[in-house]
């Protein structure tokens, strides 16, 4: 990558950016087009191999410009002595929406580098990716399960509300629907309602 990229415009920079993110989300690796990034972007072919030398170097800029993204706004956003399992899971997600003003396919792209079938982009995307997981699971790691009933499963109500998340950024953006402050609040919906299922009621 050309370093100058980044004397670019800020408007430029994320114009390419997100018009990147777009198309790799969308595609996938294998079928996402230069051609169709650059039509996204408003940009000339040339332009974009100026700073991105291949397709694949473009790809590995994005994984690693979006972990660092992501993992910032973890790093801010979720408080350090929180230990209540859905504030926490609230707080992780306030993180992402907040990235996603700027980016908003920036999970789809992460979330579609998982089952990339393209080797050059499994390897590019191994390292960074486990990265952002890690972050992840050690913010869960320090959650309280004290409160939950016997026999609610935390590893598998984690899955259950990954499922639902995806699910509904799938769904927006499908509906051309989405907007990060509406999403937001719909998943928070979603946590408060399970965590009334798996938390033992309040004695006072």
């Amino acid at each position: 990558m050309n370093e100058k990229f980044f004397d670019l415009k800020k408007e430029k920079q994320d114009r390419m950016i997100n018009a990147a993110l777009k198309i790799f989300a969308e595609n996938g690796y294998r079928h996402a087009s230069t051609d169709d990034i650059v039509a996204e972007a408003g940009i000339s072919k040339g332009l974009l191999f100026h700073y991105f030398t291949s397709k694949l170097g473009l790809y590995e800029f994005l994984i690693d410009y979006s972990v660092r993204f992501m993992s910032l706004e973890l790093s801010t956003r979720v408080g350090k002595k929180e230990e209540d399992f859905f504030r926490l899971l609230k707080q992780m997600e306030a993180a992402k929406f907040q990235v996603l003003k700027n980016y908003p396919y920036m999970q789809q792209f992460i979330d579609r580098t998982r089952y990339e079938d393209v080797k050059e982009a499994l390897l590019a995307a191994e390292e960074k990716k486990n990265v952002l997981e890690e972050a992840r699971e050690a913010i869960m790691d320090r959650a309280d399960l004290s409160p939950f009933k016997q026999g609610a499963d935390p590893a598998k109500l984690l899955c259950m509300i990954e499922y639902t998340i995806q699910g509904i950024m799938k769904r927006s953006f499908f509906e051309g629907t989405f907007h990060p402050e509406m999403v937001n609040e719909e998943i928070n919906g979603y946590l408060d309602m399970i965590k009334q299922l798996v938390y033992r009621p309040q004695v006072n």
